[in-house]
């Protein structure tokens, strides 16, 4: 039996967290001490009641006492907000972090993990897009290890393992499209939440899957690539590649491409990043090449899809604007799935966030979050609310 490894997770309830769980049930020598979750009590008393971990957090105090009365026959215990998203951060009977948390919320505890030596397991894509100044710096500081959990990040991780980053001409960013690919703004005009709900390929939590079809995500996928490959906007290819079986790539100055392929399965890099260097078995789709017969590659219509070439342009500006970019887009993204703007109105209101904003270069922690407030309430105000 091998040595136990002893895992934390902040979103244990979402997407991310919950296939995070699929890994630990089937790998013996992988627990779980303790997990953070927002508002779902039902499903972490579930997961509590399994994965037996010794700390638990839920970000409201209603859910932590919720949660508290429901698992008090078993030794947990159960701690709620910011407080108790650090102390699982920090936790000391835990060697690795996953961050599956969704939002901003997640730059905090991750800042708390790497100064207490964890390895971060890094899903949460808006740290490195609003902090990755503050958090790539310290990580190196510290010796932490910032492994890729994103599909396309993991995807560049792997096609550089053993390569020299000095030598890399260009990393190749796959898109699949989503379920708005080919179409035109006119078209989009009239497209519902239920339409960009539906991705082609992949299974993800609502946000996610909107960010996917109005290429947003890409856009945040770009920044975040920035940060934690150490590279120019310039070295950053978006490729649309609708099979979503190349899952990135990285050409190299002799012009070699390595890339990672394989069927779209957030487990595969989910359990890389819990397993690295070592690679597990996995009982997950094969892709068969004779079958498919083809794998197709397009440019971004970025003309259409402007979130994308907003993205680069906050990027590129860098400071504060990277989190306007993200926060207008959470707020935007909010908006549209409660059917108060259009699909369209999405890149609309975070290019109105941008241009009003006043950029602040190498923002603290608490400048970043201020200026995640000041979005939120620009938005407020053009809403009346």
């Amino acid at each position: 039996m091998d040595v136990i490894k002893k895992i934390a997770i902040l979103g244990s309830t979402g997407s991310i967290g919950t296939q995070t769980l699929e890994i630990v049930r089937k790998e013996l020598d992988l627990t779980v001490t303790a997990m953070a979750a927002g508002s779902n009590v039902e499903l972490m008393e579930r997961q509590v009641r399994e994965f037996r971990p010794s700390l638990a957090a839920m970000w409201t105090e209603e859910a932590a006492d919720d949660l508290r009365e429901r698992v008090r026959d078993l030794p947990v215990r159960v701690v709620c907000g910011m407080d108790g998203l650090l102390e699982v951060a920090a936790y000391e009977d835990a060697e690795v972090l996953v961050t599956a948390i969704v939002g901003m919320i997640g730059i905090r505890p991750t800042i708390e993990a790497i100064k207490h030596g964890k390895t971060i397991a890094l899903a949460n894509k808006e740290t490195l897009v609003t902090a990755g100044h503050i958090i790539m710096p310290l990580a190196a500081e510290r010796g932490v290890p910032i492994l890729p959990v994103d599909s396309e990040h993991s995807a560049i991780f792997q096609s550089m393992h053993g390569e020299s980053r000095a030598r890399v001409e260009r990393i190749l960013l796959t898109a699949s499209g989503g379920p708005f690919r080919g179409k035109k703004c006119e078209e989009l005009a009239s497209m519902t939440v239920e339409d960009a709900l539906r991705h082609p390929n992949w299974s993800m939590g609502r946000k996610v899957t909107i960010d996917s079809a109005s290429l947003v995500n890409k856009g945040l996928e770009v920044m975040e690539a920035k940060w934690l490959f150490d590279v120019e906007l310039s070295q950053i290819q978006v490729v649309v590649h609708p099979q979503s079986i190349v899952h990135s790539a990285v050409q190299y100055v002799d012009g070699a491409i390595m890339a990672q392929l394989g069927a779209p399965d957030m487990k595969l890099p989910i359990q890389y990043a819990l397993f690295y260097p070592d690679r597990r078995p996995l009982d997950t789709q094969r892709v068969d090449l004779f079958a498919l017969g083809q794998l197709t590659f397009e440019e971004p219509d970025t003309d259409t899809f402007r979130g994308l070439a907003l993205a680069y342009a906050a990027a590129a500006r860098g400071g504060t604007l990277p989190t306007v970019f993200n926060a207008a887009n959470e707020k935007a993204v909010a908006l549209f799935l409660q059917h108060r703007i259009t699909f369209l109105q999405i890149p609309e209101l975070i290019e109105s966030s941008m241009a009003n904003h006043h950029v602040t270069d190498a923002p603290t922690v608490e400048k970043i979050l201020e200026t995640e407030a000041e979005t939120y309430e620009f938005i407020k105000r053009k809403f009346g609310e």
